[in-house]
């Protein structure tokens, strides 16, 4: 008597090197959003695990930088600031540019600091990146919440304007992700990278209006200081928030187009090189 048994079926998943080019994968970050929510969710958790201080950690950068800057740069050298009172003047560039600092310190460091995690599964390794950039919004909003009692203070009252400031605050994150890319992927291969990032942001600081206003810089030479691009975030910043003159806006496209090359150079170059990143970790 013979006796019938179901079939056995198996599904197997192939994992193979990508042809062509370069492939974003734009399905596979998408299928990968929970890995993204739950490594921003670790990393948040573990930064202000068993601080006295918790979240106020975050702020006090930002508010010593703003104090030291007022009395030297404010009140010392006279630095003008387009006739806004100079602490919310300092602070409202010290703030997007300590989002775009911070966010740029850790991502270069993340693919490194993930390593164990990359060595044992497949993920799309472009989610490191993105979540050491994005999670920094949490410090920034509570940075953004002292600048507003600084506004109440000097009676400063948000224009329309404000209606553009999550554009320039996504610009700020986009233009940290994109250096990220490329500084996190060399750091795999090239540790030293790492300890040039501080000394690289200390410098740049000073080649972005955040102690000065951009009207300092010649007429002539404001497109290649948009080159810079958080030129043009700081100083769109300042014109959201407390209503100063309009940022040039050819300064702007120039920093915008820049923004662009970067983050899709560093997302191809990224790509190219992930597949080596178990091998040298």
């Amino acid at each position: 008597m013979a006796s019938s048994f179901p079939e056995s079926t198996s599904s197997s998943i192939v994992i193979e090197a990508r042809t062509g080019y370069v492939q974003v994968g734009w399905r596979e970050l998408w299928a990968s959003r929970e890995l993204l929510y739950f490594l921003a969710w670790r990393d948040l958790k573990t930064r202000y695990a068993q601080t006295a201080n918790g979240a106020g950690w975050a702020l006090m950068q930002p508010l010593l930088s703003t104090l030291i800057f007022t009395l030297v740069f404010g009140y010392l050298a006279k630095m003008p600031s387009d006739g806004l009172p100079y602490p919310t003047f300092a602070f409202a560039a010290i703030l997007p540019w300590s989002l775009f600092s911070k966010s740029l310190e850790r991502s270069t460091l993340s693919v490194v600091t993930e390593g164990g995690l990359i060595k044992k599964v497949y993920f799309p390794r472009l989610i490191i990146p993105i979540a050491a950039t994005f999670i920094n919004l949490v410090d920034f909003a509570v940075g953004l919440l002292i600048l507003i009692g600084m506004m109440a203070w000097y009676q400063q009252v948000p224009q329309w304007t404000v209606l553009f400031l999550p554009f320039f605050v996504g610009i700020a994150l986009l233009t940290a992700l994109s250096v990220s890319l490329w500084l996190s992927a060399l750091n795999v291969k090239y540790r030293d990278v790492a300890s040039v990032v501080p000394l690289m942001t200390q410098l740049w600081m000073f080649a972005s209006p955040v102690l000065y206003p951009a009207s300092l810089v010649p007429e002539s030479l404001r497109w290649y200081y948009g080159l810079n691009p958080m030129a043009g975030v700081i100083e769109g910043f300042r014109w959201a928030l407390l209503g100063k003159t309009a940022p040039d806006w050819t300064m702007m496209a120039v920093s915008l187009a820049m923004v662009a090359l970067l983050l899709i150079g560093g997302v191809i170059f990224f790509r190219r090189v992930e597949r080596t990143f178990a091998d040298l970790i």
